[in-house]
């Protein structure tokens, strides 16, 4: 297990990027195992409460992919397909490998209650407006698309912390 903080939170960063790439350049479950491959390999070196952290990532992969669920079935998201039932595999494993950065190398929101509210209707939108960008899914209305997306992580980003410290405390720093 990799002890130090700086060097545990950089690794895990790398790993969320590096899942985030690979899912939305190849959607698809080979990009999904890889992206579980990333999140067994942070359980096994950067986690210090394992059991804890793999209760939360579930709980906010669960309610991560629920809510991509919901913005495709409504057309706030598209994958090109018109076809999606269920937020696609490669999505979910993103939302697992980013409750990841929850913990550690996203930790510092959590200790200034206003960026709780102002960094994450900017991140999240970008991030699938980025993903958009690379063809990995369609915001059919942008502007729509933009604002449900950041209302929507308005909501789900200080929920999931609040939801860590209520259920998970042994998972603050």
């Amino acid at each position: 297990m990799i002890k130090s903080g700086p060097a545990s939170n950089v690794i895990n960063f790398v790993l969320f990027q590096a899942g985030w790439i690979a899912c939305v350049l190849y959607p698809g479950l080979p990009a999904a195992g890889l992206a579980l491959l990333f999140l067994g390999f942070h359980i096994a070196v950067i986690s210090r409460n394992r059991w804890s952290e793999l209760q939360f990532i579930g709980l906010g992969t669960v309610l991560g992919g629920i809510l991509d669920g919901v913005w495709f079935r409504t057309g706030i998201l598209d994958d090109g397909s018109g076809t999606v039932l269920l937020t696609p595999p490669w999505l979910v494993a993103i939302w697992a490998l980013f409750m990841t950065t929850l913990c550690h190398s996203l930790d510092w929101i959590s200790k200034q209650r206003w960026l709780l509210f102002a960094f994450p209707p900017l991140a999240g939108p970008f991030a699938y407006w980025s993903a958009s960008q690379l063809g990995a899914v369609e915001l059919p209305d942008f502007w729509l698309s933009i604002v449900a997306l950041a209302i929507g992580w308005l909501v789900i980003f200080p929920g999931l912390l609040y939801l860590r410290r209520l259920l998970y405390p042994e998972l603050l720093a």
